[in-house]
C-alpha cells in the first residue's frame, strides 16, 4: 500500500484548453478519499492522470515514494475500476480474475489462490465458471472487484463504478465497498458525481470544479463548514436553501433580514462567525440548510419567536422518517455564477426561476401539514451559513 501525493498538478490539451490547475492534494497510506463534482469538473481526468492513462502537464504525483510522472500505467502497481466492468464476455470469471496475473507470469498455484481468496472476499466463489452473461449487474461489479483485488496493488482507482446500478443495488454495493476497504486497507481513489455516494463514503471528500480543487476534508466538515458557495450548494441532499439578507443591528444584538422576514441571530453564531460585524448593512447571501426549519408546533419548551417565519405550504413531501415542506417566499432568487453552474448541472435554467425563491425544509413528520396550508417555522439561527457575493464564506 501507499499514499498519494498531488502537487501543482495541472492538465492542458492540445490546442490550449485546461482541464485540470494547480491540484494540491495528499492522500494518506489506506485513505478512502473521493472525487466528486458536476460533469465536466475534471474528476475522471484527474483519476486518469494518477493511473497513467493521461499525461501531466505541470506539477508531480507520487505515488508512495516514486514521482510517477513518466512511469507508464502497469508500472505503477495501481488497479483501476471502471464504469463498463470491461470484463471480457468469452471468459469465465475465474478468467477475468486470474488475467492480469497471467501476463505478469505468475505461478499457477499463486494466481489460484489470489482469485480464490478474492473471490471468497466478494461472495462470488460459486460463480467462477460463469461467463459475465450470466451474471447480474452487481456480480459483475464484484468481478471487476475482484480482478482489482488479487493484484494486491497499492492503489485502487475507481471511475464511478456503481452508476450503472439500479438505486437499490446501488446502496448496497456503497455498504459493501466501505466493508470491503475497512478490511482490505488499501489507498482509493473514488470518482463519483453523486454527492450522496461521496458522504457516505469517503474518509475525506475532495470537490472539484472547472478543473480546480474547491476544498477536502471530511464529510461533516465539508457540510458544516463549506468554503465557499459552491461547495455549500454541492454538498447536501436536498440542497442548501440560498436566500439574500443584510444584517442589521449592532454588537450581540445582530439580526438578518430577507425579504419580508427578519431572524435573530443567536450568540452561538456570533461566537462562531465574529466576522458577521464587518459586514453590517452588506446585502450576502445568506444560506439555510433543510433542517434548520421546524415547525413550531414541534419545538418542546420554549419557542423563541424572534426567529419564526411564516410560510405557505406548497407541496409535503412524507417520507416517514421526515417530511419535506416546499414553500415560495416574495424575493429575488439567488442567482450568483456558483448558484447558476449548480443548477445548470441539475438541468435548471436560471432564467426559469422568476422573482420568487423557492426553498425546502425538512421537518418532524408527526407536525407536518398535509397539504397546502399557512405554517409557523422556527429557524435555528446558530446553523445560518453566509456568503458574500463572489461566493466566499464568512466566519
Amino acid at each position: 500500500m501507499a499514499g498519494i501525493t498531488m502537487t501543482d498538478v495541472g492538465k492542458i490539451y492540445p490546442g490550449g484548453t485546461r482541464a485540470i490547475e494547480g491540484v494540491d492534494l495528499e492522500i494518506n497510506d489506506g485513505e478512502f478519499v473521493v472525487l466528486v463534482g458536476p460533469s465536466g469538473c475534471g474528476k475522471s481526468t484527474l483519476l486518469r492522470m494518477i493511473a497513467g492513462l493521461e499525461d501531466i502537464t505541470e506539477g508531480q504525483i507520487v505515488i508512495g515514494d516514486t514521482v510517477v510522472n513518466d512511469i507508464p500505467p502497469k508500472d505503477r502497481n495501481i488497479a483501476m475500476v471502471f464504469q463498463n466492468y470491461a470484463l471480457y464476455p468469452h471468459m469465465t470469471v475465474f478468467d477475468n480474475m486470474a488475467f492480469g496475473l497471467k501476463l505478469r507470469k505468475m505461478p499457477k498455484e499463486e494466481i489460484s489462490r489470489r482469485v480464490e481468496e478474492a473471490a471468497k472476499v466478494l461472495e462470488i466463489t460459486e460463480y467462477l465458471q460463469r461467463k459475465p452473461k450470466a451474471l447480474s449487474g452487481g456480480q459483475r461489479q464484484r468481478v471487476a472487484m475482484g480482478r482489482a483485488i488479487v493484484r494486491e496493488p497499492a492503489a485502487f482507482l475507481m471511475d464511478e463504478p456503481l452508476s450503472n446500478l439500479d438505486a437499490k443495488l446501488r446502496v448496497q454495493m456503497r455498504s459493501e465497498l466501505g466493508t470491503l476497504h475497512a478490511r482490505l486497507k488499501t489507498t482509493t481513489v473514488y470518482v463519483t458525481h453523486d454527492q450522496v455516494e461521496a458522504m457516505t463514503m469517503g474518509d475525506r471528500v475532495a470537490v472539484m470544479r472547472k478543473g480546480l480543487l474547491q476544498q477536502a476534508a471530511t464529510p461533516r466538515r465539508l457540510y458544516d463548514h463549506p468554503v465557499n458557495l459552491f461547495v455549500a450548494g454541492f454538498i447536501g441532499s436536498p440542497s442548501m436553501n440560498f436566500v439574500y439578507g443584510k444584517i442589521e443591528g449592532e454588537g450581540d444584538n445582530l439580526s438578518v433580514a430577507f425579504g419580508d422576514d427578519r431572524l435573530a441571530i443567536s450568540r452561538a453564531l456570533l461566537e462562531a462567525k465574529p466576522s458577521l460585524n464587518d459586514h453590517l448593512g452588506e446585502e450576502l447571501v445568506v444560506g439555510l440548510r433543510p433542517e434548520t426549519f421546524e415547525i413550531k408546533e414541534a419545538i418542546q419548551g420554549h419557542v423563541d419567536e424572534s426567529r419564526g417565519i411564516d410560510i405557505d405550504v406548497d407541496l409535503v413531501e412524507q417520507l416517514g422518517s421526515e417530511a419535506f415542506l416546499h414553500f415560495t417566499k416574495p424575493m429575488p432568487p439567488v442567482v450568483t455564477p456558483d448558484i447558476q453552474e449548480l443548477l445548470a448541472d441539475e438541468g435548471t435554467d436560471a432564467s426559469s426561476l422568476g422573482n420568487e425563491s423557492k426553498l425546502v425544509a425538512r421537518v418532524n413528520p408527526d407536525f407536518a401539514p398535509r397539504g397546502p396550508q399557512n405554517v409557523r417555522l422556527i429557524v435555528d439561527t446558530s446553523k445560518l451559513h453566509f456568503f458574500t457575493k463572489d461566493g466566499a464564506a464568512l466566519y
